[in-house]
């Protein structure tokens, strides 16, 4: 199948009275959207006016804010040392509930352990609601309930980290084998059981590693929501911005990108040695089926006891220490450490949930009904601005990770050296918050649209990279070998093979890294980087909270239409 989901022409030569099947609807209108949304993204760039000219222009700010900013202000070793502290207990903390709570929703959602209509899609539309509301409209209504401090911070990121964590967790358990689990339900076990032994073994590996991507992602979020009172290094950059103090503004900044660097190191390193290195996935599902074919040998020559009997010791199965078995026993004593202490330095006091739960009624009950403030016209042109921020960050995002993607593919670059090199410049990418980001280009190129595009491009860099290099090296390298046995060059070998392979991928990310896009591009607006956000925090800070729910209905549903969109476009081209 090519990109567009169209079967690539046939080079044999054709003989008289064969036919050639058309293109299929599906395909060809595929083919369409793809077509306008890359028309769009070119107009978006040209209408924003992001231009080489517009970048010229800046040069002599961004000396000026360069020189703004130096001698970098760190705070004493051991207020940095507190601030780090807590934002990292708040990030633990949230990742944490993110994945308590994602984890039952999940398996509700999943079609083949709810059988249930009525549950599933409740499951799915909780999730989906989860992933649409803005991060900062529950904090929000969070420090409504519970005044400022990190429990707000909590209860928003984690909450919101459903959306995401439910459904690639939903996703893992559609996509285990069945014949392990109904081997264990053979064996008369309860559906719990069912669950724990036949299920949990083959998507605990997706579990972690989704965990872990989740604890980066909220890396980043702390920073914006430090804007809005959550407190840690993000709530520090903030006051130092608001006062003009450029010096400890980015200084604390630069800790942020160190902190964001070392968790996307130290979390791959944790991925590798639980789940193995590349190319292992078959053999970690395999490595998964067999342990649970272990567990239903014990149990059919011992079966699960019933009303009153006891379970026999002989029925015990003690896995052999192996290295395998120590690292994860000894990541999993770390990780324990780690939620213990966070959940005693974030301060999440019970009290406080306690004492804020009977607000909730008349805390709501401020958000509704929806009003737009006699800014109604305002609002929608807004809304549009930040759809075209996502378009042209898409766009120059795309123009730039295509080739840092290629040239970070261990079999596509030229040597391993360069590939590592380039493997590094999109992890130092990733690190840099794209609020971060905007701050700067705002007091660079000014407030609007253009700072936010920018900022979401870098950003999209750094994202699209990392897929675009994944998505290469999984391809079939046996299928490339033999075109470059045959005295094809590396390029010919990457033109004719490797990217027609990889381009369905490629296509999916490009769709997926849009939607990102226009979520964050409704975030950045909140420092001034355009589009929509900006209204949404004035809205809040001036308690209009009328408006703020008819600008997240706005967003929620420009959301949805993107995520229905994305969704077809995404089997359309695979």
């Amino acid at each position: 199948m090519s990109a567009l989901g169209t079967s690539p022409p046939d080079p044999r030569p054709r003989h008289p009275g064969t036919t050639v099947a058309p293109p299929s609807r599906t395909g060809t209108a595929a083919a369409l959207v793809l077509l306008v949304l890359l028309c769009a993204a070119v107009w978006s760039v040209g209408e924003l006016r992001l231009n080489v000219a517009t970048l010229v222009d800046s040069v002599g700010n961004a000396a000026d804010f360069l020189s703004r900013t130096l001698p970098l202000d760190f705070p004493p070793l051991g207020e940095l040392v507190a601030l780090t502290g807590q934002t990292i207990a708040i990030v633990v903390c949230a990742t944490l509930l993110s994945v308590l709570v994602s984890v039952p929703i999940a398996v509700l959602a999943a079609g083949n352990t709810t059988p249930a209509l009525a549950a599933r899609y409740g499951a799915r539309t909780v999730i989906v609601v989860a992933r649409a509301v803005p991060d900062v409209v529950l904090a929000i209504v969070f420090f409504r309930l519970f005044g400022l401090g990190a429990l707000a911070g909590v209860l928003a990121m984690g909450l919101h980290s459903v959306g995401m964590v439910g459904k690639l967790y939903a996703d893992a358990i559609e996509q285990i084998d069945e014949g392990p689990r109904t081997a264990v339900r053979a064996t008369g076990a309860r559906p719990l059981q069912e669950l724990v032994a036949g299920v949990l073994p083959q998507v605990l590996p997706a579990f972690v590693a989704t965990a872990l991507h989740r604890f980066d992602i909220n890396l980043r979020i702390s920073v914006l929501l430090g804007f809005v009172g959550v407190g840690g290094l993000g709530f520090e950059i903030a006051n130092a911005l608001r006062r003009l103090d450029y010096q400890r503004g980015v200084a604390l900044a630069l800790v942020v990108l160190g902190l964001c660097v070392a968790a996307e190191l130290v979390s791959g390193a944790v991925r590798r040695a639980l789940l193995g290195g590349h190319g292992e996935r078959a053999h970690r599902r395999g490595g998964a089926a067999r342990a649970v074919g272990r567990r239903v040998d014990a149990l059919r020559a011992h079966p699960l006891p019933g009303p009153g009997r006891a379970v026999p010791d002989a029925g015990r199965v003690t896995p052999p220490w192996t290295p395998h078995r120590v690292r994860g026993a000894l990541f999993g004593g770390v990780t324990a450490l780690v939620v213990i202490a966070s959940v005693a330095g974030a301060d999440l006091s019970p009290w406080r949930i306690i004492t804020g739960l009977p607000d909730m009624i008349t805390t709501l009950a401020l958000f509704w009904p929806p009003t737009t403030g006699g800014i109604l016209s305002v609002l929608l042109a807004e809304l549009a601005v930040t759809v075209q921020i996502a378009l042209a960050a898409t766009l120059l995002g795309a123009m730039v990770a295509l080739p840092v993607g290629a040239l970070a593919a261990r079999n596509v670059s030229p040597t391993p050296e360069t590939a590592a090199v380039f493997r590094m410049v999109i992890v130092v990418v990733r690190g840099v918050p794209e609020l971060v980001l905007a701050i700067v280009f705002v007091v660079i190129t000014g407030l609007g649209p253009v700072a936010g595009a920018l900022a979401l491009a870098i950003g999209a860099t750094g994202l699209l990279g990392k897929l675009v290099a994944d998505s290469l090296e999984e391809t079939d390298v046996r299928v490339q070998q033999a075109v470059r046995a045959s005295g094809a060059s590396r390029s010919q070998v990457f033109v004719a093979v490797t990217l027609p392979q990889a381009a369905p991928a490629i296509a999916a990310h490009l769709l997926y890294q849009l939607d990102v896009n226009i979520r964050s591009a409704t975030l950045l607006g909140i420092v001034g980087a355009g589009g929509i956000g900006f209204y949404l925090l004035n809205a809040s800070r001036v308690m209009e909270f009328g408006v703020v729910t008819t600008i997240t209905s706005m967003v929620f549903a420009t959301v949805m239409a993107v995520e229905l969109l994305t969704l077809w476009l995404r089997r359309a081209v695979s």
